[in-house]
This record gives C-alpha cells, sequence and structure tokens, in this order.
C-alpha cells in the first residue's frame, strides 16, 4: 500500500493545495474523518472548520469555508468555497470579523441569523488554523 495520497484543494478562483500527503482529517457534515492512502471511496460536505493535513515535515492546518470531499483509495479532493493557508490569515482581521459576527449576533435589531452565524464560523475557523499551526511550530 502507498505511503502518500494526492491532496488537491480547489477553489472557484484557483487550486489552492496540492500535495502528497500522509493523512487529511476532515470534518465533514456528519463528523470528523480521518483519510489515509487506500481509503475507501467517499463524498461528504464539509464542516467550517480547519483541516488538518498530516505530511513527513509535520502537520499543516488550513481553514475551510464548507464545500465538500471527495476520497478515492490514490486521492483526496476538497472542493472548496474558500480556503486559507494558516500561514496567509490575517489574524486581527479575522478577530474583528468574529466581532462583528458576534455583535450581529447579539443585536436587538432584525439580522439574517444564518449569516451572521456562518461569519462567525468562517473566523473561528481561521484563528484556530492560525492558532494551530503557530502552536506546531513551536
Amino acid at each position: 500500500m502507498a505511503k502518500t495520497i494526492r491532496l488537491d484543494i480547489v477553489t472557484p478562483e484557483k487550486v489552492s493545495y496540492s500535495e502528497d500527503v500522509n493523512m487529511v482529517i476532515a470534518r465533514t457534515t456528519g463528523g470528523d474523518i480521518g483519510v489515509l492512502p487506500g481509503h475507501a471511496p467517499l463524498i461528504a460536505g464539509l464542516a467550517i472548520w480547519p483541516l488538518r493535513v498530516q505530511k513527513e515535515e509535520g502537520e499543516v492546518q488550513l481553514a475551510v469555508c464548507g464545500g465538500f470531499i471527495e476520497v478515492t483509495p490514490e486521492k483526496v479532493t476538497v472542493l472548496g468555497n474558500c480556503v486559507e493557508l494558516a500561514e496567509d490569515i490575517d489574524i486581527i482581521r479575522a478577530e474583528k470579523a468574529k466581532e462583528r459576527a458576534e455583535a450581529r449576533l447579539r443585536s436587538p435589531e432584525e439580522i439574517d441569523v444564518a449569516r451572521a452565524e456562518a461569519a462567525l464560523k468562517r473566523a473561528m475557523a481561521r484563528l484556530k488554523a492560525a492558532e494551530n499551526n503557530k502552536n506546531n511550530k513551536m
């Protein structure tokens, strides 16, 4: 059995990531999954949450804003609405987005609650990916 599996992460704008990796850990709408080389075929919706990628050199995290994951024994394809590498995340901007979303949810005026909750989840996924990336480098 192969030691690595190909991971391609695609957004509407570009191919965000394409490498051979040891393992992919993703949060799907049905729960967390771990994907190793030779995994059974699978298609699932992705939750807004960091995607963990394990390689020989260590772990990389990417903030994923929903989408889909397709798994075959040789390849994992992530079709993401948006994907950001942890090192590309502007932490200050993500913290401000989190604060804005929380303020909207506390506001007494009528708002689009689902949209505010999604914005909050995206900001939290970015902050979690950036934080975990920082901790993995120590």
